[in-house]
């Protein structure tokens, strides 16, 4: 079997929530949307279960797997619905929605719910993609209050920058919400995972844990003792030497600077590792860190042995996790963890313990 695998530390998952919650007061969503950022929305959903609040994902269908798996805690739909058919499922289902746009209250005043739908709705505080802007808050409010068909009213709004310590736009959008909803009774939901870490003004009666939950620091500068939950490895395949000078893998984009021993480790962009990685981004060789050296390519990458005699093939390799922290090869990447770890894909997911 391709040794090729991602080993998913529910324990670790676990601990990042009760930290979450622990830093923030108050009550926390876990978010799960895009298949828990990679990692298996069922099983980290029934692992967070004895302990979370509730949980957020993007979408119905998203929600529709938790309840088919036996999560029966709140789930909260982030994107709302798109249709006023989904609202029916919502309510057999016991779903929460968020509310950003006039045409989703519109739905809900044509809609005959069963039960009161329980709403989050959403302000534009700033980052400009989605919710009401703050003049318009009361009045969807009120509008919300007064179809009958709506139960409690969470207010909500999301940060562009809150990942960003020194940017002053997080604290402007606080002030701008809470100048807009002063007057709005209900329970606030500010805060995401750079939030709870890092802006303790935006801590209010719901959090939502993101990226945080799976060991992403999304404040890296920071002390946070934050678990990583997925650790990627794949193992040594072959070896062999080359001499100095001598090409390695396409395009020739490595050309040995010595008499260089390479590992071959089963491992690719098609199993989720970036390509676009530079030589010498750090890889750990059964808990050693060296380089990789070459090209990414599809279902192969090569790694320096020179310095590690005693690796060889069947040798750990880990691509991240507790020895290579994700945010290192996302740098090298050009790109952020999210993406990374939602796009891996191909290998073995295994939830050991």
């Amino acid at each position: 079997m391709r040794p090729a695998r991602a080993l998913i530390d529910l324990d670790a998952l676990r601990h990042n929530y009760l930290l979450a919650r622990s830093r923030h007061g108050g009550r926390a969503l876990a978010v799960v949307k895009a298949n828990a950022y990679g990692h298996g929305a069922i099983p980290c959903a029934r692992a967070l279960a004895p302990e979370a609040d509730g949980f957020a994902v993007a979408f119905l269908e998203e929600a529709l797997e938790l309840r088919a798996a036996g999560i029966d805690q709140p789930i909260l739909l982030l994107e709302g619905v798109f249709s006023g058919e989904e609202l029916d499922e919502v309510v057999r289902h016991d779903l929460w929605i968020v509310v950003h746009h006039a045409e989703q209250i519109r739905m809900i005043d044509h809609a005959h719910p069963a039960l009161p739908i329980e709403v989050w709705l959403k302000m534009n505080s700033g980052m400009n993609r989605a919710g009401f802007l703050p003049h318009e808050m009361l009045p969807a409010w009120q509008r919300l209050k007064d179809c009958g068909k709506v139960g409690n009213i969470t207010l909500m709004t999301h940060f562009a920058r809150a990942d960003e310590p020194d940017v002053i736009s997080t604290t402007e959008q606080i002030v701008a919400f809470d100048a807009a909803t002063r007057e709005i009774p209900g329970p606030r939901s500010l805060a995401n995972s750079g939030a709870i870490l890092g802006w303790p003004a935006a801590h209010r009666d719901w959090a939502r844990p993101g990226i945080l939950l799976y060991g992403a620091d999304p404040m890296p500068g920071a002390p946070n003792p934050l678990r990583p939950v997925m650790t990627l490895e794949s193992s040594i395949i072959a070896v062999r030497e080359i001499p100095q000078g001598a090409p390695l893998g396409y395009g020739a984009r490595f050309s040995a600077d010595r008499p260089t021993r390479v590992g071959l480790v089963a491992m690719g962009y098609a199993d989720g590792y970036p390509r676009t990685v530079p030589n010498g981004t750090p890889v750990a060789v059964d808990g050693i860190r060296t380089r990789l050296i070459g090209r990414v390519s599809m279902d192969m990458l090569t790694v320096d042995l020179t310095d590690l005699p005693q690796a060889g093939i069947g040798s750990r390799v880990e691509l991240w996790g507790n020895n290579i922290p994700v945010n290192r090869i996302a740098e090298a990447a050009g790109t952020i963890s999210y993406e990374l770890l939602c796009n891996v894909k191909r290998v073995r997911f295994e939830y050991p313990g």
